[in-house]
């Protein structure tokens, strides 16, 4: 996925014969991603993981590898943040270095689950796209509001479904795993609220600049996603949770119709 990838170590994953070579992702809308070891076989595509269907005996097995990984990814943005910006308040810098411990210590919790459901790390490939579309924006403002107001806003949605599914399967310890995991989300992104608030009440260019952040990451999302990931993958708004996350009533009701209409 960038320069710092490796050829695959321990893993068992291969994409299937005669699989389509898409074009390189355009390089404008990504900054370098983050380093990972030996172990990891980096793709930067969604078509190029491995994508089990629902039912097959891999397919939790491998969610949680890829997880583990994505969590790092929010570890590592969130540390970038305190390191790119020192400038910063030091209220939103104490905000960011929580959740550089919450996000290690979800990345552990899918480790440990991982490991203990017969799972080698890496196994299988990750992506590291969210770091890269966060860090290529050199405005505070505009990180939070893809990182924390957008991606992680949209995992309360994911996570409540998968509270719900996971319950009905009746698989007790990921279900325990995402009502952990949900209450640390909720404070990141009502953190990312109140502080893209009063940084664009101190300098409205901060509203420019999450304008022109959010288009083009919705532009490299759709890159790295492309049709296959996201065709048929729609999750109810969680509108308790978003309130609790400091959106507004106005806001959650629009985000729900969208994402009804969707559905």
């Amino acid at each position: 996925m960038h320069s710092s990838s490796r050829s695959a170590g321990s893993g068992t994953w291969s994409p299937p014969p005669g699989a389509e070579v898409l074009a390189p992702l355009d390089p404008s809308l990504f900054a370098p991603g983050p380093e990972r070891d030996a172990r990891f076989d980096v793709k930067e595509r969604w078509v190029d993981c491995a994508n089990f269907p629902d039912g097959h005996p891999k397919q939790v097995v491998e969610f949680l590898h890829r997880q583990m990984n994505e969590e790092i990814d929010s570890l590592e943005s969130s540390a970038r943040n305190l390191c790119d910006f020192p400038a910063a308040d030091w209220e939103v810098r104490m905000c960011l270095a929580r959740q550089c411990y919450d996000e290690a210590r979800h990345s552990q919790m899918f480790r440990n689950l991982f490991e203990k459901r017969g799972g080698t790390v890496g196994e299988y490939p990750v992506l590291n796209f969210q770091y890269r579309i966060i860090t290529r924006f050199a405005n505070l403002a505009a990180r939070l509001a893809i990182q924390n107001r957008s991606f992680e806003a949209g995992g309360l949605d994911a996570i409540t479904a998968g509270i719900q599914q996971t319950r009905a399967d009746g698989d007790e310890e990921l279900c325990a795993l995402y009502e952990a995991q949900i209450a640390d989300e909720i404070s990141h992104v009502r953190f990312a609220n109140e502080w893209i608030r009063k940084l664009s009440q101190a300098d409205p260019r901060n509203l420019l600049a999450i304008g022109q952040a959010m288009k083009a990451a919705s532009l490299a999302f759709a890159q790295v996603m492309g049709r296959e990931g996201t065709e048929g993958v729609s999750y109810p708004a969680d509108r308790e949770g978003r309130l609790e996350a400091g959106f507004t009533p106005e806001e959650v009701a629009f985000t729900a119709s969208l994402m009804a209409e969707k559905r």
